[in-house]
């Protein structure tokens, strides 16, 4: 391990790393636009730069591509380098639109952040910027604003290196230069195509779906995880924050999941998440049920749940259909206190592949479309083709039950959180929370367990189903 000094501070480097990568693990801060620790080296930005100390007298180079030796002595801060990087500053803002108030990238911009810390002075020219198209639609997902393009090449880099579609590249030369997607149209294919708004410094690459709709300082990321497959891969769901809550325009926005990026987690994800993942707020945003029903009829919660306690308690061979969208909690609760009430309780599947949904792939995708299968499994057998004859009480946990394939006779009780069919012919439906109204957590395919947290309360008409496990199966009869 090579020793090199930082700002004349004796630090450990790893011998295959460089200036930057070591600077950053010692908790040394470098500017930089193009580098990042997943793709290639590019160098395009030249913010990176830092002053080497020799005998024969310094010089600057950028750090993203120097790779340590030993002895070596560098500055990062030194007054030659702060010009250096006010020079590529202004170089770099020069044709750069100062459209700051309208930009979704607003309070998330590098770009913004290292004018304020490393230039902070109006811009020296006084030609005419030059002019780009400002709404290009890259894909049908994301927009781009060649205006604020800063060229640093992270998307074509991702597209060529991580996802592998080689959707994107840079045409022509010079400030005429501009990223364009391949002729045929493959980056609309490409099922990870959105990572590059999260890569883009600058705000150039936009999401459709979040153009215009808040600020992310009136937003909150709170931990989750996707449950779009069997990966479990780490997420932020943005959402409006108490403090910014709207009374007026939409309340609903209040509690509506603004937009969905990925959390970087080693073990699952890493820094990327599919488009899938994306769009979680059109699964968990679908119509809820908040009523609780006896054959349709509305009653209260607690009549409905003593009413599922003598279901259970009447039953002679009753079978329960456990969900594996359940987080670990609660299928724990489940087998605590209801497994000795059933004569069986089996594993389903609750969410099938959407059509034209890619199924599987070498690098994120499962083709298990489920959260926690692996958590379920470790406690139940998966649900036969046909369940016995003799049942006489079914207990449906979540979505994906086939009424119509239950034993003829057999009472149900549907535990469920979306408005379906099945809600008003079952005889007994409870109304429960969904991932985002309470604290559990998945295991993954591999076995790593990641946990969520809520962003929102749940209604009080709506279960929580770890807390109705523990009522369905006490001695006490529930009250009505």
């Amino acid at each position: 391990m090579p020793e090199i000094f930082i700002d004349g501070r004796a630090v450990q480097a790893e011998k295959d790393q460089t200036v930057l990568q070591a600077a950053l693990a010692n908790g040394i801060f470098i500017p930089y636009f193009c580098w990042h620790p997943q793709l290639s080296v590019a160098g395009n930005c030249r913010i990176c730069v830092v002053e080497v100390e020799a005998k024969g007298g310094s010089w600057l180079d950028i750090s993203c591509n120097m790779p340590v030796s030993e002895g070596m002595r560098v500055r990062t801060d030194s007054e030659e380098v702060r010009a250096q990087r006010k020079a590529i500053l202004q170089f770099i803002t020069l044709n750069h639109p100062v459209d700051c108030g309208i930009c979704d990238k607003a309070g998330e911009c590098t770009l913004q952040d290292y004018h304020y810390a490393y230039n902070g002075a109006p811009s020296i020219s006084h030609d005419p910027k030059v002019r780009a198209t400002k709404f290009f639609d890259l894909s049908r997902r994301i927009l781009l604003d060649n205006e604020r393009c800063i060229l640093c090449s992270r998307c074509v880099r991702f597209t060529r290196e991580i996802s592998k579609s080689h959707a994107l590249g840079i045409e022509d030369r010079g400030d005429h230069s501009l990223v364009r997607p391949a002729e045929d149209g493959c980056f609309d294919d490409d099922p990870y195509s959105d990572n590059v708004i999260d890569l883009c410094p600058v705000g150039a690459l936009l999401a459709k779906s979040f153009l215009y709709k808040a600020r992310v300082w009136y937003l909150r990321p709170t931990p989750s995880v996707c449950p779009g497959c069997e990966r479990g891969c780490a997420v932020n769901l943005w959402h409006r924050r108490p403090e910014w809550q709207l009374n007026a325009l939409d309340p609903r926005q209040n509690t509506a999941i603004a937009r969905v990026t990925p959390r970087e987690n080693p073990a699952v994800n890493g820094p990327w998440i599919c488009n899938k993942g994306r769009d979680l707020a059109a699964i968990f945003e679908r119509a809820r049920a908040e009523q609780a029903m006896l054959k349709g009829a509305p009653v209260g919660l607690a009549e409905a749940i003593a009413a599922a306690r003598r279901l259970i308690e009447a039953a002679r061979h009753p079978v329960a259909l456990v969900s594996n969208w359940g987080s670990n909690e609660e299928l724990a609760a489940f087998k605590r206190s209801l497994a000795g009430r059933f004569s069986a309780a089996f594993v389903k599947i609750d969410r099938q592949p959407d059509p034209g949904e890619r199924l599987e792939d070498d690098f994120l995708i499962k083709r298990d479309k489920n959260p926690n299968t692996a958590g379920a499994r470790a406690l139940f057998d998966d649900a036969p083709a046909a369940l016995p004859a003799a049942t006489d009480l079914v207990l449906v946990w979540g979505e994906g039950g086939d009424f119509a394939r239950l034993p003829a006779g057999a009472k149900t009780i549907l535990l469920g959180s979306y408005l379906a069919p099945e809600n008003g012919h079952a005889d007994v439906f409870i109304p429960v929370s969904i991932q985002t109204e309470r604290r559990g957590s998945y295991t993954n395919f591999a076995g790593v367990v990641s946990t969520f947290e809520p962003c929102f309360a749940k209604k009080p008409a709506v279960a929580d189903a770890e807390a109705l496990f523990a009522q369905l199966g006490a001695e006490e009869r529930v009250p009505a």
